[in-house]
């Protein structure tokens, strides 16, 4: 999956793709690079982001999608927590919906249960204004787990199949660097679930912190991410949201090598 972030605060490539062209181009490159899916988001979830209005978010993104959908040969998934763009996207031909938010609000599970979109579950403690302010859990697998399970069967009951629900453990969302590292570490615990699950620990800020002590610490926080994304797929993760489509789609084959040996 790879990220598209049509905004100026994203914490790791804020503004880079706010010009519609430019955004469109990358995207479309994402897919030359390998991206199985491309997943468009027009307000940060950084630490600290400051919300912004539904209008400002279909601004920066319903330009971009309504040229993409007929451009890419592959899935769209819309990053959101609102059910308005969720909806507009989706009637314009996105078949994901990435819910940052994990169905809390019930009228984007009504615009999923609706349409034949699937839909990404993730978990999160707190919003992003106050998820890095002292999170804690009392265990975070279990915690998280039971989440997961609460949110399935709240989807499944308003009528969202389960074939079309993928989890999310939400890396970064309310979590220490040591509940990053447990939740990649023990990725395999929530394969019960009998869903795929994403993992999104691109650049994520837990990698420079193991890392502080690197002379390099760009380079540093890219091969710290092919790692986080290779060890979660060796855990069960089907899905990486990613920044850098070229590299880590070479860490992937590399992974998925090693793995076929176990046949």
């Amino acid at each position: 999956m790879g990220i598209l972030n049509i905004t100026p605060d994203s914490f790791s490539d804020g503004g880079k793709f706010l010009n519609t062209k430019q955004a469109i181009q990358h995207a479309l490159k994402m897919e030359q690079d390998g991206a199985d899916i491309i997943d468009i988001g027009g307000e940060s979830t950084r630490p600290g982001a400051t919300p912004v209005t539904l209008e400002e978010e279909l601004r920066r993104v319903l330009p971009v999608i309504k040229v993409l959908v007929k451009k890419l040969a592959i899935p769209i998934s819309i990053d959101t927590i609102k059910a308005e763009v969720a909806q507009k996207t989706v009637d314009l031909g996105v078949s994901i919906v990435n819910d940052t938010s994990g169905l809390s609000n019930p009228k984007i599970i009504s615009v999923v249960s609706q349409s034949s979109a699937g839909v990404v579950i993730m978990h999160a403690q707190g919003t992003p204004q106050t998820m890095q302010k002292n999170p804690q859990y009392k265990n975070i697998i279990k915690e998280v787990y039971h989440f997961f399970e609460c949110r399935i069967k709240q989807a499944i009951d308003c009528g969202i199949s389960k074939t079309r629900i993928v989890v999310d453990p939400g890396i970064g969302f309310g979590k220490t660097v040591d509940h990053n590292l447990t939740l990649i570490n023990r990725l395999s615990d929530f394969l019960p679930l009998g869903v795929p699950i994403l993992l999104g620990p691109s650049r994520k800020s837990f990698i420079s912190k193991v890392l502080s002590d690197t002379k390099n610490i760009s380079n540093a926080i890219h091969q710290g991410t092919a790692i986080a994304v290779s060890t979660a797929i060796m855990n069960g993760a089907r899905i990486v949201r990613v920044h850098d489509v070229e590299s880590i789609k070479i860490t992937l084959q590399m992974t998925e090598a090693i793995l076929k040996m176990k046949i």
